[in-house]
């Protein structure tokens, strides 16, 4: 068989089975090298984030969530100004070359004193700030290359990239953290988020030869213009953006909930630090590889047949029943479970759809207004409710009540995706 026939064979298989047309095949191979270095590179650093979470005791993390939102709200002004200032097309190579540098910095200290604990606290609420920003920057960018219709066929696919890299990144840091330790990894990680300047580079410059339809086309070459804080304005003016903002703050709430058992349990436990830096990266790699085989096959399906709403409503539902199991059964068995269907569920459902929201709205909000709601709402619903879940801890007399708090704010989390979904189809619709 030539070589013409089987690559245009293998064009018509990847056609039909992905949901990829041939001038696109390029920029999915740069979407998936893109989210594939990023996630690669921070889920090598999530196990020793938690560990260094860990390290300061497990029942002082709220104090770590409450530092993580305060250092985001001081972050929010300065992307919100090099947003403003810099060409669309540079934010993302200046913001993730700033941050390399941060990385080399504490790939040293680790290297001097690797059992500092100011340093591990530092580092926890660092990288905590630098993982939703990376990502919402990430997902920013492919909002503003892709068409509205691309998104909905091609950003299930894509975030496929990000889970293979969240298997591998694990399986690199179990591996290697032995080996190099700390220190090592986050020189490591550096690397490869370097090597995702590059990638988007590169989708950048394809998009530039398979140029939009001009009423859909926003120039890159332009900055956004308006001040630092348009994208928290934005949002209070904005049911939409309210409401997404409302999604986020449910999300963040039932993921802390169970962040902290999951800490609690690997604490009590494991003793050595190694040693929980590897249980941990095998949760993430149990997670990520349910992950990428619901990105690549079912996600875009579902979005193109049954809508991006019910992408937002299944885990939501999902986890009405898991907390009720935990309420009624609580057991470590029974926790893991929970956990790993929770997480993988929002990789392959829920975070393709909340970046499917995002493209029926203009750059500004692509960018500062989506980073507002990642970064500050986000971390804003991670101290809260560390707070929260702390007081019932401290109470307990009654250890199912957090469980039973977690079935109520489930069920307004899969109301509010629902509404969501349906505000979208009306927006695509104008």
């Amino acid at each position: 068989m030539s070589e013409p026939v089987l690559r245009s064979r293998l064009g018509v298989l990847l056609g039909k089975g992905l949901h990829v047309r041939e001038e696109e095949g390029a920029a999915v191979v740069g979407g998936l090298v893109l989210f594939f270095l990023l996630f690669a590179g921070y889920f090598m650093l999530r196990p020793v984030r938690e560990t260094m979470g860990v390290s300061g005791g497990v029942d002082n993390l709220q104090w770590l969530f409450t530092g993580t939102f305060v250092v985001t709200l001081m972050t929010l002004p300065l992307f919100g100004w090099v947003a403003s200032k810099v060409e669309r097309r540079r934010i993302l190579p200046w913001t993730y070359g700033f941050l390399a540098s941060n990385l080399l910095l504490f790939a040293a200290i680790f290297a001097v004193q690797p059992d500092n604990l100011w340093a591990a606290r530092a580092f926890y609420i660092w990288l905590s700030v630098f993982n939703l920003l990376v990502i919402s920057l990430a997902w920013s960018v492919l909002a503003d290359l892709f068409s509205n219709e691309q998104g909905k066929r091609l950003f299930g696919l894509l975030a496929g990239g990000a889970s293979l890299g969240g298997l591998v990144g694990p399986i690199l840091g179990t591996t290697l953290v032995g080996i190099i330790g700390h220190s090592g990894l986050v020189l490591l990680s550096t690397l490869f988020l370097l090597g995702s300047i590059g990638a988007t580079l590169y989708l950048q410059h394809w998009r530039d030869r398979h140029p939009l339809p001009a009423e859909v086309e926003h120039p890159r070459s332009r900055p956004l213009g308006g001040n630092p804080f348009a994208g928290a304005t934005a949002v209070l003016y904005s049911p939409y953006l309210l409401g997404i903002s409302l999604f986020v703050v449910l999300l963040a709430s039932v993921s802390t909930f169970l962040y902290i058992e999951q800490a609690r349990l690997v604490a009590q436990t494991f003793a050595d630090r190694t040693r929980q830096t590897q249980v941990f990266g095998l949760i993430d790699a149990v997670v990520q590889t349910l992950a990428i085989l619901t990105q690549i096959f079912f996600t875009g399906r579902i979005a193109q047949k049954l809508g991006v709403g019910v992408l937002l409503v299944a885990v939501p539902l999902v986890m009405v029943a898991g907390f009720l199991w935990l309420a009624l059964a609580p057991g470590f068995a029974v926790f893991v479970v929970v956990m790993v269907v929770r997480r993988a569920g929002e990789y392959a459902l829920v975070r393709p759809g909340r970046e499917m929201l995002y493209t029926v709205l203009a750059p500004e909000e692509k960018y500062k207004a989506k980073n507002f709601i990642d970064t500050v709402v986000y971390r804003g619903g991670d101290a809260v409710s560390g707070w929260v879940k702390r007081g019932l801890d401290v109470l307990g007399e009654h250890p199912q009540l957090a469980m039973f708090i977690g079935v109520a704010l489930a069920l307004i989390w899969a109301a509010s995706g629902g509404w969501l979904g349906r505000r979208r189809r009306r927006l695509e619709d104008l």
